[in-house]
């Protein structure tokens, strides 16, 4: 993820900054959270709601998820299969797309990374469940590798 000239994009989630599980020296940590907690915003350095998922699209996985979970499911199994029930990925990855405030704060942030700035993407989900945090170092890496 680091380039020669220029900041990194990584991520991690907001307990591991709480407990002290990660460290980042001399990086903007920003959350990808559309509703965050006061507490969330405590861990952060700043926090871009549009590059949370759609509340559809986490209220539907949300619903999957309890239900899987009911089904008997661990909390990471049925989030994880959640996910893949109600094409989360995909859903998510076209609301990027489509959204011009997604666009423009992943713009904002590769430019940021491009400057020399290491951006640390934060939000909720510890490291068994997928994440759309994953996904966008996924399209911030895209945007420096062919410099858009």
């Amino acid at each position: 993820m680091a380039r020669p000239g220029s900041g990194e994009v990584s991520e991690t989630y907001v307990a591991a900054l709480q407990h002290d599980l990660v460290t980042f020296e001399d990086a903007t940590l920003v959350g990808v959270v559309r509703q965050p907690t006061g507490w969330f915003h405590g861990a952060v350095d700043e926090n871009r709601p549009a590059l949370g998922p759609p509340e559809n699209l986490l209220e539907a996985t949300k619903q999957r998820h309890e239900d899987l979970k009911m089904q008997g499911l661990c909390d990471e199994g049925a989030h994880n299969a959640a996910w893949d029930e109600v094409g989360f990925e995909e859903r998510y990855r076209e609301y990027v797309r489509e959204s011009p405030d997604a666009q423009a704060v992943l713009a904002d942030l590769a430019e940021r990374a491009r400057d020399g700035e290491t951006v640390v993407l934060v939000c909720f989900e510890g490291e068994d469940k997928r994440c759309h945090r994953h996904i966008l170092v996924e399209l911030l890496d895209e945007r420096l590798a062919d410099g858009t």
